[in-house]
């Protein structure tokens, strides 16, 4: 048999089997069109052969590395651009060898090792040995990052790899950095396989890939492709220095174990300017299904990172010069305000009147000014002659000026289920949630919704499993819970949830008042009520809470188990409010 030096490109399509499990005939015509269109002529056009096609991958020879790694760039580039309704997307490996001719086969160990560089490679990634790195390094332009020595399997000695970093995608993501300075922008690294087997690769990668595209979801981050962040893989480089790479202001970093059946995942959130970490967690899981344990993690990551994220880029905010402040800074401060404390309105108004000035096209500001006056109506302060009237005036224009924007839908339920228009806020909470199933204020206010249109427990479903999500949660977000509870009747647990609060908000004290009346508990009801008292601004009015507590009920017999936990514990009259209930 004929041996020769050979370059193999070997490549393959990411999830084909998912793939023609959905769709068989449409995935085998998509792939045989985009083979024929634009695989054919491409390897023509750089001078090699395709020696076979087995099911979704391609086996092709070049005379020359160089022609290899060209063919191999614009594969990956041109693919996307290509006549390709399936949006196949491509693994490639290539390496520099010593082949055994069989016909018009080709054989031996630099085949072999191309197959497993191919297995390494990102979706729409490159990687490549480093025989053919040292061929291409002088001659091409494209960059190809040092892995270090990888095991490979089958392979008896590790072998130095490197892996393509697309700088065509680099510069675009420059580009829109600069166009953004006021999104905090974040890259996830690929985690680090750290369970000593190769084969787990694949699920490292996964966490990791699956991170970046839920990040996606949130239009108040800007977050980098995973071609650039990917990278980085297996590198030694420092968070500051790939802040500065890719213009990053924080970087996601984590790592996957794996020992018997048991999986351990650890995640981390970096400041790439100081080098600090601001949030870590760790997650320790049984492995029976890997991939709803893939959806898990991920789900877990991306409803807390965010909540965490915040904090950072307020206080990062914060050190700007005031002269500097955009209409985006103010709305950030006004949005944690808002989110952290109810005694400072007065603040978040002046913020928000500030931002509107700066950008009067500002979405975000009129949403959270909305929400603002839509719950003074229960702080015994309400904004305004007619705080619901001058909400759903503010609601509407940030939906026409951005009817795409997860939180200001979500804000749009909150507001039309204060003004008692139930089907609304159950049309706005659905697109929120279509838009972004991630944030953890939107599943918040999912369960809030369903909770006050009828379904209780299915609210109280859906908030246990938001907050599960995040052990840290903020206080008010139990509030919610406690609310489905005692509709429910489960009144003890409402009880047990309003008193983990060391300062609760003065309206929740009626709210313990009447889970205790309900329980023929008078002394602890009395005792909630004097405290109410005791706290309550002067000459608020407590009927007219009681009124627009009800009206967030659907349901007439729901608007009545408040009023009527309000009656027995004294706070209201025999017949007050009830008539229209």
């Amino acid at each position: 048999m004929e041996r020769r030096l050979a370059a193999i490109l070997a490549a393959d399509v990411v999830g084909y089997s998912r793939l023609t499990r959905e769709d068989e005939e449409g995935t085998l015509l998509a792939f045989n069109k985009l083979r024929e269109d634009f695989i054919e002529p491409l390897v023509a056009e750089h001078h090699g052969r395709i020696v076979k096609v087995m099911g979704d991958g391609y086996l092709v020879e070049f005379k020359s590395a160089v022609n290899a790694v060209q063919c191999a760039v614009a594969w990956q580039q041109g693919v996307k651009e290509a006549l390709n309704p399936k949006a196949l997307t491509f693994r490639i490996g290539v390496n520099l060898g010593d082949i055994v001719v069989d016909g018009d086969d080709i054989l031996g160990d630099g085949v072999n090792l191309a197959a497993r560089l191919e297995g390494l490679a990102d979706p729409g990634g490159i990687v490549i040995s480093d025989m053919v790195q040292e061929n291409v390094s002088h001659k091409l332009h494209f960059r190809f990052v040092d892995q270090g020595k990888q095991s490979l399997k089958n392979i008896d000695q590790p072998l130095r790899i490197w892996k393509w970093a697309d700088s065509e995608v680099k510069a675009t993501v420059a580009g829109d950095v600069n166009l953004n300075e006021d999104k905090p922008t974040i890259a996830v690294l690929a985690f680090k396989n750290l369970s000593g087997d190769p084969e787990q690769e694949y699920f490292s990668d996964g966490v990791s890939e699956d991170i970046i595209t839920e990040l996606g979801r949130f239009p108040e981050l800007f977050v980098i492709a995973r071609n650039s962040s990917f990278a980085y893989k297996n590198s030694q480089t420092l968070a500051g220095d790939i802040g500065r790479d890719l213009g990053v202001q924080y970087l996601v970093q984590g790592s996957v174990r794996k020992a018997g059946e048991r999986v351990r995942i650890s995640v981390q959130l970096v400041d790439t300017e100081t080098g600090n970490q601001i949030w870590a967690e760790r997650y320790d899981r049984q492995l029976e299904d890997i991939f709803e344990l893939q959806d898990e993690i991920t789900r877990s990551v991306v409803t807390v990172l965010p909540v965490r994220l915040q904090s950072a880029i307020v206080e990062r905010a914060k050190r700007k010069p005031i002269k500097s402040l955009s209409a985006y800074d103010y709305v950030l401060r006004a949005r944690y305000l808002e989110n952290h404390t109810s005694d400072r309105v007065p603040e978040i108004l002046e913020l928000l009147t500030t931002a509107i000035e700066l950008d009067p096209t500002c979405a975000r500001a009129f949403s959270i000014l909305a929400f603002v006056q839509a719950y003074s109506v229960f702080t015994f302060s309400p904004i305004g002659d007619d705080p619901t009237a001058s909400a759903e005036a503010n609601i509407r224009k940030a939906l026409s000026l951005d009817p795409e924007d997860h939180l200001i839908q979500s804000d749009a339920a909150h507001v039309y289920l204060v003004a008692g228009k139930h089907d609304l806020a159950a049309k706005h909470i659905k697109r929120a949630y279509m838009l972004n199933p991630n944030e953890i204020s939107v599943q918040i206010n999912r369960g809030i919704t369903a909770n006050y249109c009828g379904d209780s427990q299915l609210g109280l479903e859906l908030l246990k499993t938001a907050l599960a999500h995040d052990p840290l949660a903020r206080d008010h977000w139990f509030e919610s819970l406690a609310e489905a509870s005692y509709m429910l009747g489960k009144y003890e647990d409402a009880i047990e949830l309003y008193q983990q609060w060391q300062n609760p908000p003065v309206h929740m004290l009626t709210h313990l008042a009447a889970c205790y009346a309900q329980l023929g508990q008078m002394d602890n009801a009395r005792r909630a009520v004097e405290e109410f008292e005791r706290r309550r601004p002067p000459d608020s009015d407590f009927e007219f809470y009681a009124n627009a507590h009800a009206r967030l009920c659907k349901r007439p017999e729901d608007a009545n188990h408040w009023l009527d936990g309000y009656r027995k514990a004294g706070l209201i009259g025999s017949h007050s409010a009830e008539d229209q209930f």
